[in-house]
């Protein structure tokens, strides 16, 4: 089995997913982003790094993931299954495009990869990858999220990568990107911006999609052979959207199946600034060089925006998300920070799984579907990453 994108979320020639998307309109970030494009069509044509890619999905990440049916918390209502992205190395999906986009620098040549990160983990799969393949590594990193996920930049310190603190605006994820954008452009030739999420100009969306549409392929051939059919719906958390663009991909042909992302609702949809609910709230424009929907400023600049997962605490959302949203295939929805907090102990204690604060959101939408269903309705949870990384600062949080 092999990555493959679904043809309606696959780009035009103008890097456009109908209206969203787009190629980013500067001299010299548009060479360096057509030759990644063009190295990335013909990587993923070539059989050679299509055989190594499928021995590192084996047996160095760990796929397939498995799909796990959470019984404890389909007790009373219906019937809840996650697909373990947390269980593959590095502890989340990121891991499934950081390879790939480390053997595209080497196969251009690059000298060195350049990324940001919000909750640590694309940082951590990004560092894991290019100590693997031998790539230096430059992580951006907001410093209240440095501080909130401590032990993800100790994982990326060990395996080597530097990591950049970002200190200007509000320290977290937007200006990570903003700052890692910033020091690509000091040597495109020599670097390559290996992206975290389905976010940025063209040709990103469409590799980081590529690479994670493994998991909607897995989970749907291993469900129709586990179960004898599909499930009623297919749930997962979107910030920029990769773990929820993977999984959706291989369903959107399915008309009888549901897909609902789960935005970060935060301290609530009513308190601006507090929130980064971008397809709920959000409105269309342009940034970090491509259009989407996004919540913006009365001038329509980028708005402030919080989330206590900081994977999702990002003002923007995946241009595919945005086509989907807009096509209405794909139902989004939203989790506060107390459902999130409530999750992630619910899950702990009754499953014995630690998730994501990022995975929680999902979970949180999961739990709260089941109680109006009945069991001949089945929810499919893509858990994107286990909550290690989290458990410091929820233990904080919760006082325990």
């Amino acid at each position: 089995m092999n990555p493959k994108l679904h043809p309606s979320i696959q780009p035009d020639s103008n890097g456009l997913f109908g209206e969203f998307g787009g190629k980013i309109d500067h001299p010299a970030l548009q060479k360096a982003l057509q030759e990644i494009e063009d190295g990335f069509h013909a990587m993923i044509k070539d059989e050679e790094f299509l055989r190594e890619f499928k021995l590192l999905r084996e047996t160095y990440i760990g796929r397939p993931s498995p799909i796990y049916h959470a019984r404890n918390l389909s007790k009373n209502g219906a019937n809840i299954y996650f697909k373990r992205e947390d269980l593959n190395h590095t502890g989340a999906h990121k891991i499934n495009h950081c390879i790939g986009e480390v053997l595209l620098a080497k196969r251009l040549g690059k000298k060195k990869v350049i990324a940001e990160t919000g909750a640590g983990q694309h940082g951590v799969a990004l560092a894991t990858a290019a100590a693997l393949l031998g790539m230096p590594c430059d992580i951006h990193m907001g410093e209240v999220d440095i501080a909130k996920e401590a032990p993800n930049v100790s994982r990326m310190k060990v395996l080597g990568a530097n990591v950049v603190p970002v200190s200007f605006g509000a320290k977290t994820l937007k200006e990570a990107v903003d700052s890692a954008f910033a020091d690509y452009l000091k040597d495109p030739e020599g670097t390559m911006y290996a992206i975290g999420s389905v976010v940025g100009p063209a040709p990103f969306p469409e590799i980081v999609a590529f690479f994670q549409s493994i998991v909607g392929h897995e989970a749907r051939e291993q469900f129709q052979s586990a179960y004898g059919h599909l499930p009623n719906e297919v749930v997962a958390c979107v910030g920029g959207g990769s773990n929820a663009i993977g999984i959706f991909n291989a369903f959107l042909d399915d008309k009888e199946v549901k897909l609902t992302g789960v935005e970060p609702a935060g301290d609530g949809l009513d308190k601006p600034g507090r929130h980064a609910a971008s397809l709920t709230l959000g409105k269309k424009g342009e940034i970090h060089g491509f259009r989407c929907y996004y919540l913006q400023n009365e001038d329509g600049s980028p708005a402030t925006v919080y989330s206590i997962a900081s994977g999702l605490d990002y003002p923007g959302v995946g241009p595919q998300h945005c086509y989907l949203y807009d096509k209405g295939r794909v139902n989004y929805d939203t989790a506060d920070d107390k459902e999130c907090l409530d999750a992630f102990i619910t899950l702990s204690r009754q499953e014995g799984i630690i998730p994501a604060l990022e995975s929680s959101h999902a979970a949180a939408y999961a739990i709260r579907q089941a109680t109006n269903k009945d069991k001949n309705y089945h929810i499919l949870v893509n858990l994107s990453g286990r909550g290690d990384k989290d458990i410091d600062f929820v233990m904080s949080k919760l006082g325990l």
